[in-house]
């Protein structure tokens, strides 16, 4: 492991918000462009979209958000998804086909950390229903024989994907990620320079603010004690910033915290050194997979898959409050103060 470490004590952020994206609260130049903003409920999150352009542009989003809604939602019994699951067989519009395609290739890539399949397990321990329980082991053991991302069959010709009886898939994993991705490229191409996308944590920077400066993107605290909500701040542009946490989801039960992140191996949830991971990079696709699938590898193999790959930086915060960050951001990131004596170990390649 080649890394560093020191006690950061000067760059500090005195954080009065939980927001995740904390706006610069300086006046902007008179040329500076008016931001739009549109608030919208989907993917069940709250999301948000701020815009320097034609404000015409968040509708047209919106509808994009609410239609791949209905064709990723893995509970909507109308979505393609939701399809084949049902008839373990089906054909998919393009779009779906084509997502299907990269969330199994970030399977193969995370060597099964992440599995489209685990749904089944997902629902046995309440996750998509909110009635949460501790299945049995032996419930458990019998629903993973039909988790295994290798026994999706995909169908170039007619766009069809398969999958066996009594697996099903659930795109939850990479949606939200590749919905900031097309947005980004929609926004894009209609000429917008500066934007925020916000969807519910999973953040997408579109250049700078209209200002010139970088967004401001706050990583949010995985300890409950936490008085401010936010561990430290991530200087961003043109690129996602996206964090995956036991915190996000969980229950409790004599005593034991369960959370919503799975390792398919075990079937439980996902529990090693790792409370919070964030990964920075182009694409929000890849950055939305490889935030679940890092924190189930836990600190090491986080560490030994930025070793090997060359699309993304990370924010790996441990159980006991360290922060193991790579050296691609590491000047870019602060901590908040109440946080101001935590260990940043900078971790290079």
């Amino acid at each position: 492991m080649n890394f560093f470490r020191f006690n950061q004590r000067v760059k500090l952020f005195v954080v009065a918000t939980s927001s995740l994206v904390l706006l610069c609260s300086c006046a902007q130049s008179p040329a500076a462009k008016t931001m739009h903003t549109t608030t919208l409920f989907a993917m069940d999150t709250v999301m948000e979209l701020q815009i320097a352009g034609d404000e015409a542009l968040l509708t047209d989003a919106e509808g994009m958000i609410r239609n791949l809604e209905k064709e990723l939602s893995v509970t909507d019994e109308n979505s393609e998804i939701a399809v084949i699951n049902k008839n373990d067989s089906a054909p998919v519009s393009e779009e779906t086909f084509g997502l299907i395609s990269e969330a199994l290739s970030m399977c193969k890539r995370t060597d099964g950390a992440l599995d489209i399949t685990i749904y089944p397990v997902l629902k046995a321990w309440g996750f998509t229903t909110s009635e949460y329980r501790v299945p049995a082991d032996a419930e458990l053991e019998k629903l993973l024989q039909n988790v295994n991302y290798k026994n999706v069959s995909l169908d170039e010709s007619s766009h069809t994907c398969s999958i066996p009886n009594e697996t099903m898939i659930d795109l939850g994993s990479v949606a939200k990620g590749y919905t900031s991705r097309k947005l980004t490229d929609y926004f894009t191409e209609k000429g917008v320079t500066s934007g925020l996308i916000n969807l519910g944590g999973n953040v997408q920077c579109i250049g700078t603010k209209p200002n010139g400066q970088p967004w401001k993107v706050a990583i949010k605290s995985p300890f409950p004690d936490s008085s401010s909500g936010i561990y430290g701040v991530l200087d961003a542009s043109d690129e996602a910033v996206i964090t995956s946490g036991g915190y996000e989801r969980y229950f409790e039960e004599n005593g034991e915290i369960y959370w919503h992140i799975l390792d398919p191996k075990t079937g439980k949830p996902a529990k090693k050194d790792l409370l919070s991971v964030t990964i920075v990079g182009k694409d929000g696709l890849v950055c939305d997979a490889l935030s679940t699938s890092l924190f189930v590898k836990g600190l090491d193999g986080a560490i030994e898959e930025y070793k090997k790959s060359s699309d993304f930086d990370t924010i790996l915060i441990t159980t006991d409050g360290d922060v193991y960050i790579t050296e691609g951001i590491s000047n870019r990131f602060s901590l908040a103060s109440e946080y101001y004596n935590a260990q940043i170990h900078v971790v290079s390649r």
